[in-house]
């Protein structure tokens, strides 16, 4: 069930696509949405904040906290206008950066909703995303900063690859697969899918089945570089409204960062993809 969401606001105004799309979300579920919207001076390095002028400090923060407060009020009118059930927070200041905060925030909600960083990098979610994937223990919805859409259910494909990051996204997104006119698993063969039972997908297929989620099943040869170019044609040839995968990646330094798929399909996405870890 999804009842609870969380979503990160947007201080650009041009980017509250994402925002639409968490509440036509919240609307297809009956859920209960929250915004959060951040002001700090996590862009000023730690080392620097000692020497720091206090007055320019201080303006950065005003300056930060502005953004964050017409974020709100822009979420606000517009959960008014849905009728969905809505509020809105506000983080001042953290003793942690905004992706810290928000993912631990996230483990209180079924599902996270965050917009994809824009082509340029003028507005950067990486580490936001990144964060809420491996640290809140819950999935999450990246939003393409080019959506202009709702939330679509008319066809979903699964990317399976018989892994634990895969079962758990399609575990976890079993809410909208119910809901899905389509649903398609769809199978990247290479040398990490070579047991054929992974490739034929029956076993996961028949538990979707018991779950009244009926699946076609699609597989597709390609190299382990090419995976995510594959996919992402894939998406674009059956004309997919939602993709789900497993979020993957690896350990550095005690933190997690993103696979070479996993960062690639974030990188170029096309359409909304749901992922879990």
């Amino acid at each position: 069930m999804i009842k609870d969401i969380i979503l990160h606001l947007e201080r650009d105004a041009s980017r509250d696509a994402v925002r639409d799309f968490a509440i036509s979300t919240a609307e297809t579920f009956a859920a209960h949405l929250t915004g959060v919207s951040e002001a700090f001076t996590a862009m000023v390095p730690n080392y620097i904040l000692p020497d720091f002028p206090a007055n320019i400090l201080a303006d950065l923060l005003a300056e930060s906290e502005t953004a964050a407060r017409s974020a709100i009020e822009r979420f606000e009118a517009a959960a008014k206008r849905s009728g969905v059930s809505a509020e809105a927070r506000l983080i001042l200041q953290s003793d942690f950066g905004p992706p810290r905060t928000f993912s631990e925030a996230a483990r209180h909600f079924d599902l996270s909703v965050i917009m994809q960083s824009d082509d340029d990098r003028r507005v950067n979610n990486d580490l936001l995303i990144e964060a809420t994937l491996f640290d809140s223990g819950r999935p999450l919805i990246v939003v393409p900063y080019t959506e202009r859409s709702g939330l679509k259910l008319d066809r979903i494909v699964c990317c399976w690859d018989g892994s634990r990051a895969a079962a758990r996204a399609i575990n976890d997104a079993l809410p909208l697969l119910r809901k899905a006119n389509g649903v398609e698993l769809f199978i990247v063969a290479n040398e990490k899918t070579a047991d054929e039972q992974v490739l034929r997908g029956a076993d996961i297929a028949r538990h979707l089945a018991r779950h009244d989620v009926k699946v076609e099943v699609e597989t597709t040869p390609a190299a382990d570089v090419d995976v995510a170019n594959v996919i992402l044609s894939h998406v674009a040839d059956c004309s997919a409204s939602l993709l789900v995968m497993g979020g993957y990646g690896h350990s550095r330094l005690r933190e997690f960062v993103l696979g070479g798929a996993t960062r690639g399909i974030l990188a170029t996405m096309t359409v909304p993809v749901f992922m879990s870890h």
